[in-house]
């Protein structure tokens, strides 16, 4: 298949970003766990999209992937996609506030899913998400006010804790 460059313009467009003004050594560990794994998952996405299946890239992001299944078993990892129901029930205001990725992946009406590591929204449809969608994702999850709530102390992470706590 031959690289379709809109979708290595939207990778481009990813590996652009940079975390250089923050210390993610000070975000909450599950919020910084799910925060690299919709950005991997963005990445083995657009590059099936971009690039041949088989290529060195989407095969290493895929491995990445398959260790993650493991990952997200450990400690409070698991409770991620509970706090994201119970952040639609209790705090509707910083629901719809979260990445679109991680309302749509964690929100148990919606119907996307991660499928074979791949990002489906409409499981019935055959049309491949549009590449300015990932964009807006990508930007989501590098905005900074969003960002700063992943820190430990942060409003995100103190929810978070709340709902650990109470669950």
């Amino acid at each position: 298949m031959p690289p379709d460059q809109e979708y290595v313009h939207i990778l481009e467009h990813l590996y652009e970003k940079s975390l250089i003004l923050q210390d993610e050594s000070m975000w909450h560990p599950v919020l910084a766990f799910y925060f690299m794994d919709a950005l991997a998952h963005i990445d083995y996405t657009v590059s099936l999209m971009a690039y041949h299946y088989k290529s060195p890239r989407v095969m290493m992001t895929g491995e990445y992937l398959r260790c993650r299944v493991d990952q997200e078993k450990l400690g409070d990892r698991p409770k991620f996609p509970a706090f994201i129901t119970w952040l639609k029930k209790e705090h509707p205001d910083r629901f719809v506030a979260l990445p679109t990725l991680w309302r749509r992946m964690y929100d148990e009406d919606d119907e996307a899913r991660y499928m074979s590591f791949r990002i489906v929204f409409d499981r019935d449809s055959r049309e491949p998400i549009r590449p300015h969608v990932y964009r807006s994702l990508i930007e989501e999850f590098f905005d900074a006010e969003f960002l700063k709530t992943l820190y430990s102390d942060a409003s995100l992470a103190i929810l978070f804790e709340e709902f650990r706590k109470n669950a």
